[in-house]
């Protein structure tokens, strides 16, 4: 078995078709599809099951809600591939994609392969990196939640580079995708980036993940104990990344998180975080909020009009 494509699937029986159509449309000829229900209160799981009566390639685990990240880890437990991919329930694979993927992978022997992708609105999201690419601006460009480039899906990953880099803790409900690749490129991989979208991402899409303080400061001790051994070359972009989060949190006029947790943020400001953040830490949150929040509408219609 050459490739494992795995599914995390919770309640998208609107999605979940139309993404196994564009998988077994693939003109690839050794891959399996591991679909993971992850306690589905809807017809998820069955509409997956239906599937698999007619297709030998689709193999359906069912499990206890347990978030996205574990049912990926249980789905790579339970696969045979090579190598990997990750598609989202509610996404779809470009036409052809596996086997321009996976013939990337073998000849360039890199241990994972990314690709742009597009959206539905006909978009391209295209990082401009070409060819091998260092790990430490991919690091950098996820730290300060820019998502220039596919995180984790879109990319086809050697099955060994995996290992140990799906155990984020079941209270991450955002941005484990970042986490996940940020632990993977903490192991200096070869990365290779090729031209070509293999991968159509839907935006927008609904759900019911909410982002709280808890969560945040769970996610922050797991990311610093994952750059720990390059915590010196990171140390700063951490910072910044704090910061991009407390802007999140002043958007949504939660002001109250400054003294519950970010005030700390203050005292380990230096020039390498630029102007603007350092400003939205410094300033009180409420005043912060007319800067985040314009910006962010201002930005939104920039990229509109791109």
């Amino acid at each position: 078995m050459e490739i494992s494509v795995i599914i995390p699937v919770y309640n998208k029986t609107t999605y979940i078709g139309r993404c196994l159509k564009s998988i077994f449309s693939q003109d690839f000829p050794s891959f399996e599809v591991i679909a993971v229900d992850d306690g589905s209160t809807d017809a998820s799981g069955k509409m997956c099951d239906q599937w698999a009566e007619t297709e030998p390639r689709l193999h359906v685990y069912h499990i206890p809600n347990s978030g996205v990240t574990a049912a990926r880890r249980y789905g790579l437990e339970h696969s045979q591939g090579r190598y990997v991919m990750f598609v989202d329930a509610d996404d779809r694979l470009m036409s052809g994609a596996l086997k321009a993927m996976y013939d990337t992978i073998q000849e360039t022997d890199a241990d994972e392969v990314i690709s742009p992708y597009d959206d539905q609105y006909g978009n391209r999201h295209d990082s401009g990196w070409r060819g091998w690419i260092d790990t430490e601006p991919l690091i950098r460009d996820l730290l300060a939640t820019r998502n220039s480039f596919c995180v984790l899906w879109g990319i086809i990953f050697k099955r060994e580079l995996l290992d140990g880099c799906l155990g984020a803790p079941r209270e991450i409900v955002e941005r484990e995708d970042s986490l996940m690749q940020i632990k993977c490129l903490m192991k200096q991989p070869k990365v290779f980036f090729v031209n070509d979208s293999a991968y159509l991402h839907y935006e927008d899409m609904p759900n019911d993940r909410i982002e709280d303080l808890e969560m945040i400061r769970i996610y922050d001790e797991e990311l610093r104990k994952t750059l720990q051994p390059q915590w010196e070359l990171y140390c700063s972009t951490f910072v910044g990344h704090q910061i991009k989060v407390y802007e999140k949190f002043i958007d949504k006029k939660q002001f109250n998180v400054l003294d519950a947790y970010y005030r700390p943020l203050r005292k380990q400001l230096d020039k390498s975080i630029p102007f603007a953040d350092r400003l939205a830490i410094l300033l009180p949150p409420r005043i912060s909020y007319f800067f985040v929040h314009y910006y962010k509408l201002l930005r939104k219609h920039l990229l509109k009009g791109n």
